[in-house]
């Protein structure tokens, strides 16, 4: 583990040249891989402090529906493998102890082993990768102060510290893990985690392995999380890819689900995950990303005389006093229009309507213009202020996607807010389309002592 696109300079890995994927391929066909139709190549990185990354590509014409590749479960690293015991991998699972921690700390122990790890061909392969995926970019988790700023105004850049928080939460639990697993404390038993990793080398190896780990589909919980040699980082992610791996009795196949000529690399699907997550977690931006979406957090205000009532009616309805709504590219009207019933519901502020919502077995409230107006125009002015914490504009971002000279990291990072900003204004826009269809354009809101929070 590291102390754990373009196609430039490429060229195919030859098995018999020394290097690490000729290594890997060999290991891999000595281990009992059978023949498969696929090759490992090279792409240069942007940076000449790292070595070029590998990638799987077709070694021949495929055709969907072709198997690509079937690794044997003996090459492949799951929990079960790691813990030595089913039962034990399943209770630290249920006890909420991280697969991604276990998974990297075994990594890690195996490294300390050099040459003598049985996996030494497979770790060596990562530690190249360097957590790095097809934009050979890697994970913000990984990224410096200053890096980080690139993603100023974006809600990723508070998951990026959510998920740092929790990856300090698994280190301070790896001692506890550590003994647990009898596996473990026999074959290391004078190197307790802590002691033996700093946190800092720690972090790096937990990003690597998020960015490789497989979730298989079908299998025990023991199994559910793994690392499969010539799958990701190698094959690349694309969100409208159907191909996945998959698990039977004894191997690890892939099917592809479309043509490819000798030389194509590889792409798998990532799951239905938004733009941040990928950043998060592979290091890239998909911008034809089907699943991308932005969250809307509403909530009733607690200060309202009538919460526990407009709570009550929210609940009926399906929604808490805290309710998060979900903005999925192309369907922005869609949410907007699900949110206005729970609005109007924060504005009603007269205790006789109050009643007449209570005891009405319909929608959570009737419309009234002035409330109407009300909720549009809260509306209108969060996407306002949401796109004002940018520090860059539209136009701006456009220009650093396009730019090939710039930081790479700044580029994907650009990729994302101009993504997030995208749907912003396509909110912005469907919410003045609905205030354009009042009856009445010149009717005053509603005041709204206690109005719904958003943010």
């Amino acid at each position: 583990m590291p102390c754990l696109p373009q196609r430039v300079g490429e060229e195919e890995v030859g098995r018999d040249r020394g290097s690490d994927a000729g290594d890997l391929k060999s290991w891999l066909l000595r281990k009992g891989l059978p023949p498969c139709k696929v090759v490992l190549r090279e792409r240069h990185s942007h940076d000449g402090k790292h070595r070029p990354i590998h990638y799987v590509a077709a070694s021949e014409d495929l055709q969907a529906g072709d198997v690509a590749f079937s690794v044997p479960n003996s090459l492949v690293v799951t929990l079960e493998r790691v813990l030595g015991d089913e039962t034990v991998a399943e209770l630290l699972m249920t006890n909420k102890l991280s697969e991604l921690a276990c998974l990297a700390l075994y990594l890690m122990y195996e490294k300390k082993q050099g040459k003598k790890s049985f996996w030494h061909p497979f770790i060596r392969e990562l530690d190249r990768q360097r957590g790095r995926g097809q934009l050979a970019v890697e994970s913000p988790l990984l990224w410096s102060e200053d890096e980080l700023s690139y993603l100023d105004g974006s809600p990723t850049w508070a998951e990026v510290l959510g998920r740092e928080e929790g990856i300090k939460r698994e280190y301070n639990e790896l001692d506890t893990v550590w003994f647990m697993a009898g596996s473990l404390f026999k074959q290391y038993p004078f190197d307790i985690p802590t002691e033996a990793f700093p946190y800092e080398i720690f972090k790096q190896a937990f990003v690597a392995v998020q960015s490789c780990v497989v979730h298989l589909q079908n299998v025990s919980l023991a199994r559910r999380f793994a690392l499969v040699p010539l799958g990701p980082p190698l094959l690349a992610y694309k969100s409208n890819c159907k191909a996945m791996l998959k698990a039977d009795k004894d191997f690890v196949h892939l099917v592809v689900d479309r043509d490819y000529k000798a030389g194509e690399g590889i792409v798998v699907w990532c799951g239905p995950q938004p733009n941040s997550r990928l950043l998060l977690n592979y290091g890239f931006v998909d911008e034809d990303n089907p699943y991308d979406r932005l969250v809307i957090e509403a909530s009733l205000n607690t200060e309202d005389p009538q919460y526990q009532e407009k709570r009550m009616v929210a609940q009926r309805n399906g929604k808490l006093s805290v309710q998060v709504f979900y903005v999925y590219v192309g369907r922005e009207r869609d949410t907007i229009s699900d949110m206005l019933p729970y609005l109007r519901l924060g504005y009603v502020s007269d205790p006789s309507e109050m009643q007449s919502v209570i005891s009405s077995q319909g929608p959570t409230c009737s419309l009234s213009p002035c409330i109407e107006r009300a909720v549009l125009d809260q509306l209108v002015r969060h996407f306002h202020a949401r796109l004002g914490h940018y520090p860059t504009s539209l136009s701006e971002d456009e220009a650093m996607v396009t730019n090939s000279q710039l930081d790479p990291k700044k580029r994907v990072a650009a990729r994302l807010v101009r993504s997030e900003k995208k749907l912003l204004n396509a909110c912005l826009q469907a919410t003045i389309e609905l205030i354009e269809q009042l009856p009445d354009h010149t009717i005053s809101p509603c005041p709204a002592p206690f109005a719904p929070l958003l943010k």
